[in-house]
């Protein structure tokens, strides 16, 4: 570490380039700054439990996912999107899925598919960005809380490993939970993209365009000789060479485990069914991956729900069934959890656009071959209503609990802040 600037590598990423910056090729091969990445790691691939997160964002319906079918307030508040009693696929004789996600309904039966009902939290939010907050940090305050959930376990976890691959989001934009000053996430939207250097571009050129940006250009600007006998801007180039250099490797082996993978199940052709292809990839390759987290969304459904929910939920179920068809034989299998989760529900009674508006509770998944599948929790009162909304049965911050303690062994407390009652699903 250069104790004079009182940064190093890590430090570069963390504070030198806002949360973590790395140099990723455009879309004209220029260089730019764009992803957060840790350093080093062991080449070595490394076997580990686990856990893939799977965000429905805008607020899922729950009603017409586990469907209470067999509860005539179901019936007497959905007209335009209910779905008929004899069109779901039945689990028993109150509730069934809905038609479209069969893939998932035949890894229920086998026992794979663990649906926590009710799921939310007290004081509920109906805004999609402070509800993200809650979920995304598993606290009331927010993001005044602090790091990430995951970001916070990676911390307790995982205190030494710096693994780049060690917490890694496939989408555009990565959410929150993910937040870590000490173990920044690999965000990508695709292998291909992940890249860091411009062939247009000199190197050199660069590592200093790096080293232009945020307290990188403060600490480059000091023209004091080093302990090395180097400049200020000479020391940040070459600790920036070195970040690029390892974070090169991370983007190496990404593209590498993608390009050589050969999938065992056919994965459907849209933005949910590519991600999980890739997730398959990273974790079949063990290059130290322990939490990867993607996203669907087209969730908030206010008007002419049916088709649009219709339509996610098919994307939905093809995408993770072909995840857990193509992971089922492999060495991977007994070490993956899926968790399935959206910020709130829907409200209960239809509005007048064939649509629902905000709500609070609804089911989370959990999907593996390790999981203990069947009902957790309790599902809603479809009568006795909070100002038109569910009553949330079960904390969601239980089914992280249970994914912290019971897959990676961790005292959730230290995570979490607080303990919550464990479910039997792992």
């Amino acid at each position: 570490m250069n104790h004079e600037h009182g940064i190093d590598r890590r430090g570069l990423l963390t504070a030198g380039l806002g949360l973590g910056g790395v140099v990723l090729l455009g879309s004209r091969g220029q260089a730019r700054v764009r992803l957060s990445v840790p350093l080093g790691g062991d080449e070595e691939a490394r076997a580990g439990k686990v856990l893939v997160l799977v965000q429905l964002t805008g607020g899922n319906d729950g009603l017409s996912t586990v469907v209470p079918f067999g509860d005539d307030g179901y019936g007497r508040a959905r007209t335009s999107t209910r779905i008929a009693a004899d069109a779901v696929l039945e689990i028993d004789d109150y509730r069934g899925l809905h038609p479209d996600l069969k893939g998932l309904k035949r890894h229920y039966d086998a026992g794979h598919v663990a649906i926590v009902e009710g799921c939310g939290y007290p004081d509920p939010i109906r805004s999609h960005f402070k509800s993200y907050e809650v979920w995304h940090t598993a606290s009331a305050r927010g993001r005044s809380a602090g790091e990430g959930w995951v970001g916070r376990l990676a911390g307790v976890a995982w205190p030494k490993d710096e693994t780049p691959e060690l917490v890694v989001h496939v989408g555009a934009t990565a959410p929150y939970s993910v937040f870590s000053l000490a173990h920044p996430p690999v965000i990508f939207q695709t292998p291909q993209s992940y890249r860091w250097i411009s062939p247009e571009t000199d190197d050199l050129d660069a590592y200093r365009k790096a080293a232009e940006e945020d307290s990188v250009r403060l600490v480059a600007s000091r023209k004091e000789k080093s302990k090395s006998g180097k400049t200020g801007s000479e020391a940040a180039i070459d600790r920036l060479r070195g970040v690029l250099s390892d974070a090169n490797d991370s983007s190496a082996r990404i593209r590498r485990a993608s390009v050589s993978y050969v999938p065992g199940a056919a994965y459907p052709a849209d933005e949910l069914g590519d991600s999980m292809r890739v997730v398959a990839s990273l974790l079949d390759a063990r290059i130290g991956s322990r939490v990867v987290s993607v996203e669907l969304g087209g969730f908030d459904s206010h008007n002419d729900q049916r088709a649009q929910h219709d339509g996610r939920m098919r994307s939905l179920d093809a995408a993770l069934t072909a995840f857990l068809d193509d992971l089922k034989g492999r060495s991977i299998a007994d070490d993956v959890i899926v968790v399935v989760f959206s910020e709130f529900g829907r409200r209960v009674q239809e509005n007048g656009s064939r649509g629902t508006d905000h709500g609070t509770a609804g089911p989370m998944f959990v999907l593996g071959q390790k999981v203990k599948g069947g009902l957790y929790g309790k599902h809603p009162s479809m009568s006795e209503l909070d100002a038109g909304d569910l009553v949330f049965t079960t904390d969601f911050r239980s089914v992280y609990a249970t994914a912290i303690e019971r897959w990676f062994g961790v005292d959730s407390a230290k995570v979490l802040g607080t303990k919550y009652p464990l479910l039997g699903m792992v």
